[in-house]
Order: structure tokens, then C-alpha cells, then sequence
């Protein structure tokens, strides 16, 4: 069944179950445990800069100007994600019983515009990235991406992450959510 997504040419064409196992935003005292004193993040847009001031430990992201950061992810969500990347690398990666022409990278820090972002699993189909860039991050927007949904990420990850790939042109998004086991296919229709 495919339906509209509230984001302009993003339409769901399959939800389904999955066998077997599979924000908070950084405000001075709005938010209980923030990280650090952002006190002139209220009046101006987070910069690469702040991000890197974030603690290792943490998941940093700027989106629409805001900065965020997570602790990493709990080991439920690691395990869906290490199990898709399992089912995704011998077919589209490397060949074996499938078509390869992939590369997936775990976690990639994305810099598409002004935002950046990391989602769990990005892949790019060959033709577009020939190799994988040395270097901390990537600015060519992926093909295909996938955010395995937490309690704590899945409103961010269902609406400003969502709106931000479908602009740069991401024409495959998943969305796992490891705790109900349901999958959640995307397409974008169209030009982002």
C-alpha cells in the first residue's frame, strides 16, 4: 500500500514485520543532564565546532541549526543494525546471490548542506561513490538510508532527519523499530 508521508515525495510503499531478533537538544536547563553550556546556542546556529566539543561518547548531530547529541545507541538497537548489515553486504555488497554495486557504511557522518547527520546504515550505489572517501565524514548524500528507531530518537528520525534526506535526494529510507519488529519502507517520489 503506498500513502503520502508528510514529508513533499516521501510515500510509504511497505510496512511489514520483522522475523526474529532483530533528544534531546542541547538548551541550558531546559533539559534535564545537558551536556554543556549552550547558552549562546540560543540566539545563533551550532557550528561544526560546537559538534566537535561534544564527548566521544555521544551521538552528535546539527540539524535544521540546532545541535543534538545522544548517548550511543542501547545494545538492542547495535544488534538490528549489525543483523541488517549482515543481510545487506553478500547480496549488495560484495555479489554473492545478488546484484552488488553497493557500498554501506555503518554510522557515517553526513554533511549534506548545513545539517549533519549519522544515520545508523547509509548506502550509496557504486556508480555514485567509486571509493569511500578517507576522511571523518561524507557531503555526497547516500541512496539509501536507515535508522533503527529508539524511544529517544524515533520523533527526530520520523520528521526533521526525514525532511533533511528527502531534500538532498535520499531515494530509499527504512525506518527499523527493533522493540515492535516492524519495518517501515520509504521512497521518494519524484524531485527532491
Amino acid at each position: 500500500m503506498i500513502w503520502p508521508c508528510e514529508h513533499t515525495g516521501l510515500v510509504r510503499i511497505r510496512a511489514m514485520i520483522l522475523p526474529g531478533e532483530p533528544s534531546w537538544k542541547l538548551r541550558p536547563s531546559s533539559h534535564r543532564g545537558s551536556l554543556l553550556a549552550m547558552s549562546d546556542l540560543e540566539t545563533r546556529r551550532a557550528t561544526y565546532d560546537d559538534l566537535l566539543k561534544v564527548p566521544e561518547h555521544m551521538v552528535a548531530e546539527i540539524i535544521d541549526g540546532g545541535l543534538y547529541a545522544l548517548p550511543r545507541p542501547a545494545l538492542r538497537h547495535s544488534k538490528t543494525s549489525f543483523v541488517l548489515m549482515g543481510h545487506l553486504a553478500g547480496p549488495f555488497h560484495l555479489a554473492v546471490s545478488g546484484p552488488g554495486g553497493w557500498t554501506f557504511l555503518n554510522e557515517p557522518e553526513l554533511h549534506l548542506r548545513d545539517d549533519v547527520v549519522v544515520p545508523d546504515i547509509a548506502g550509496w550505489r557504486n556508480e555514485r561513490m567509486v571509493d569511500v572517501p578517507d576522511a571523518a565524514f561524507a557531503d555526497l548524500a547516500p541512496d539509501w538510508v536507515c535508522e533503527v528507531l529508539s524511544p529517544r530518537t524515533q520523533k527526530i528520525d520520523r520528521s526533521r532527519k526525514m525532511g533533511i534526506y528527502a531534500r538532498d535526494g535520499v531515494r530509499h529510507i527504512w525506518l527499523i523499530d527493533p522493540i515492535e519488529q516492524i519495518l517501515e519502507v520509504y521512497r521518494l517520489q519524484g524531485e527532491s
